[in-house]
């Protein structure tokens, strides 16, 4: 049965050739020559006569084979026809991937999929090239039986998505290290994208390092995407860091006593006193039993030799092998940038991040983001002395893309001790609110100033 025969002959007699947009017909979807040329008749005379559909006479005229399958009379409903000529595509569409496309076997030729496994050796990459064309093929021969959300009728469903948010059951919030982050946003909300940008070497990767383990002290599985550093030395940041809110040691930095973690230098240096390295055997013993975090922290540094493919699918694919719950890519612009398809001056990181905003929603992670930010010379005072001046967001370095799809952005500096977080875009509030932060991550210390029981609270150590 012929089906796209059906529906293109009942588009006809109810003069309907908006019906082929609305129920997402393809000229692909329909499996004879005649019918695609009907079809392409159909669109092009609707464009040049508002929408009205040819005449029976006139589709004969112009379309060879026509009269062959018209069929008068057609009283089956579109929805029931679209189906039928979707589930069809798709069966074409699995038969034109092993044996190849229709042209390619009338020319007797190899189908691209034996092509493609003659011309590339790595048949994991090839699996992965199919599994793509699966599923736009999906996409493509899917029946759509309804476009959007009506806010009126759709009001029950809303509650429902209200009630599973606030069991907790679909949506989640992980709470910020900063209580006054916490305070003007509400925290890092799922299916988020947040972008964190500063000068080189201001200290992105240790405030964003703070939140993603503040993230897996709540329970999260959390994915990091490290392409600057090496494992070593992001293991050694970040054991600095839950030693130093676990208390592992007091001791005298800048004349204050505080509770500090393993210096940082030591541990890569490989410079700890015995006393501290037996301190470290008993850390980590208790850190794989699960003591410190509740939730886990899986590293792709920059040195592991299986991490050679940095693009959009490859994250995916992570995030989907880890179960993650938060992902922090560090930076963006070490990623395999998606095709610059635009030919626009950064269409190419543009379009990485609209496939990371997409991408986060789809999976309902909440992904944190780096970029970096312009130098500039104005954060001196008039004797020359740096000051600390988180960036604007004027100041984001080539990857502006990144501002427009973050719901939230975050500059930052440091100096001599101190930090600065500032909010510099707030889709809920909370634009140019500053953060001041007690920086010292050598010793594992990155918290807000006064802060101590809002930080404390995430943590039971």
């Amino acid at each position: 049965m012929q089906y796209g025969a059906l529906l293109l002959s009942k588009v006809i007699d109810a003069n309907d050739p908006s019906a082929l947009t609305r129920f997402n017909i393809d000229e692909r979807d329909l499996p004879s020559a005649s019918e695609r040329q009907a079809y392409r008749f159909i669109r092009d005379y609707a464009e040049r006569n508002r929408g009205q559909a040819p005449s029976y006479a006139t589709v004969a005229a112009e379309v060879p084979g026509f009269e062959s399958w018209y069929a008068p009379q057609i009283n089956d409903s579109y929805d029931h026809l679209t189906r039928q000529i979707k589930s069809y595509a798709a069966k074409q569409e699995i038969i034109a991937m092993v044996n190849g496309t229709e042209e390619e076997i009338e020319k007797n030729r190899d189908s691209w999929l034996s092509r493609t496994l003659n011309e590339n050796s790595d048949g994991v990459e090839v699996l992965k090239l199919l599994r793509e064309k699966a599923e736009q093929a999906i996409i493509r021969t899917s029946v759509r039986s309804k476009v959007g959300t009506d806010v009126k009728a759709d009001g029950l469903s809303f509650l429902d998505e209200y009630r599973k948010r606030k069991a907790g059951e679909s949506f989640k919030i992980w709470r910020s290290k900063f209580a006054k982050i916490n305070e003007q946003i509400g925290g890092y909300l799922s299916g988020n994208m947040y972008t964190w940008y500063g000068r080189s070497g201001r200290g992105k990767s240790v405030f964003t390092m703070e939140e993603i383990i503040e993230a897996a002290a709540q329970g999260a599985n959390v994915l990091v995407w490290a392409m600057e550093m090496s494992r070593f030395e992001w293991m050694a940041r970040a054991y600095s860091s839950i030693s130093a809110r676990a208390g592992v040691a007091v001791d005298k930095v800048n004349g204050v006593d505080y509770e500090v973690g393993f210096e940082n230098k030591q541990l890569i240096t490989g410079g700890l006193t015995e006393e501290f390295e037996a301190g470290l055997e008993v850390f980590l013993l208790r850190m794989s039993e699960g003591e410190y975090l509740p939730g886990n922290i899986t590293v792709r540094a920059a040195d592991d030799v299986d991490f050679y493919k940095r693009d959009i699918r490859q994250l995916e694919a992570d995030i989907q092998a880890t179960n993650a719950d938060v992902v922090l890519v560090d930076p963006i612009y070490l990623m395999d940038y998606e095709a610059n398809t635009s030919k626009v001056a950064g269409g190419d990181v543009a379009n990485t991040s609209k496939r990371l905003r997409r991408l986060a929603g789809q999976t309902g992670v909440t992904l944190h983001i780096i970029t970096q930010a312009e130098e500039v010379r104005d954060d001196t005072d008039e004797d020359g002395n740096r000051e600390l001046r988180p960036p604007k967001r004027a100041e984001i370095k080539k990857t502006k893309a990144v501002l427009e799809d973050a719901t939230n952005t975050f500059g930052i500096d440091t100096l001599d001790g101190s930090g600065l977080i500032e909010i510099g875009k707030g889709r809920n509030g909370g634009e140019g609110t500053q953060v001041e932060v007690l920086y010292l991550p050598n010793f594992g210390i990155v918290r807000e100033i006064d802060t101590g029981v809002a930080v404390a609270s995430h943590f039971d150590f």
